[in-house]
């Protein structure tokens, strides 16, 4: 059985990621839109309408709108946008997170694809919280490091222009007001009381990302080593092929683009016994959007989880 999936904005960085990984697959038939009739609500409405699956590319609003035009209860939605990841009826697409997730994606209509630097947040606060290791009132800080596409395509453009800003070379850091669109389901899905000030980077690379969040272990419910907490979430994730956990890196360094062009996430243990920095690395085009699409996509539709992301 072939299925009929649409995507809602192909043209956006997401969207051609999701092109470019369905494309060749024998079980998807992809309905594309002329690129003249994209914002054509009536085109929209009937490529939606026909299709098994649709992914919402698409700004916030647009989203909103895109789902307003279904006339079916048959349309299974995966929206990549912010607009639904914390609304009632939408399930929040992280599959690793428990049994429950994966089988709330499974039964879904309506499923919310995780923003990137939430992806790396949640990897590592969520197992943390479940486990009884951090309370729930615990404040937090996170740092994120991110390559430019994850900016989009007008970012994309700007890093690679000639004659382009000399700021550009550094990290720039931004969400100065820290009220960054990720917070809300940073918050929601782990179950913290408060949403941990987020100090995102845009840098001079294309792809991959790092979100670190530092502990003191004195906050933490009891004493805990790196080492036992190491063994305590690769045992979370265990039987997980996307998700590995690691200590600290053998040279010293932690690359935000070590798995860049991957569908994986890797978590990293750092410290000593009285602070602690976990590490999530992740390929913002991957696991932090498409990739994780596209998982959510395999199980939403009954197929192999894992087709083409390993």
């Amino acid at each position: 059985m072939r299925y009929r999936v649409y995507i809602d904005g192909q043209e956006g960085t997401t969207g051609l990621q999701l092109q470019k990984r369905l494309s060749g697959r024998k079980d998807i038939e992809l309905l594309l839109i002329d690129e003249s009739l994209r914002k054509d609500a009536g085109k929209r409405r009937e490529l939606i309408n026909s299709a098994d699956l649709v992914f919402l590319c698409l700004p916030d609003a647009a989203a909103v709108e895109a789902v307003s035009l279904i006339e079916n209860d048959r349309v299974r939605v995966i929206d990549a946008s912010t607009a639904h990841r914390t609304a009632p009826g939408w399930d929040y697409g992280f599959p690793e997170l428990s049994m429950e997730h994966r089988k709330a994606i499974a039964a879904s209509k309506r499923i919310a694809n995780p923003g990137c630097y939430a992806t790396g947040f949640i990897s590592i606060v969520y197992p943390l919280v479940k486990l009884g290791i951090l309370p729930k009132s615990c404040p937090l800080t996170c740092v994120g490091v991110s390559g430019y596409s994850g900016a989009g395509k007008k970012a994309i453009e700007q890093y690679n222009a000639e004659g382009r800003p000399y700021q550009l070379e550094s990290p720039r850091l931004y969400a100065l007001s820290l009220s960054h669109k990720h917070l809300p389901e940073m918050k929601a899905v782990t179950g913290i009381d408060s949403a941990p000030i987020f100090n995102p980077f845009i840098c001079d690379y294309y792809s991959g990302m790092t979100v670190s969040v530092p502990l003191h272990v004195s906050m933490l419910s009891r004493k805990i080593r790196p080492a036992e907490l190491q063994e305590l979430l690769s045992e979370f994730y265990e039987g997980e092929p996307l998700i590995s956990v690691h200590g600290p890196a053998e040279d010293g360094f932690i690359a935000a683009n070590e798995i860049r062009d991957t569908n994986c996430l890797k978590i990293h243990v750092c410290g000593n016994d009285e602070q602690l920095t976990l590490v999530s690395v992740l390929d913002n085009l991957g696991k932090g959007a498409s990739g994780a699409a596209v998982q959510n996509m395999n199980i939403a539709l009954g197929l192999n989880e894992f087709e083409t992301l390993i």
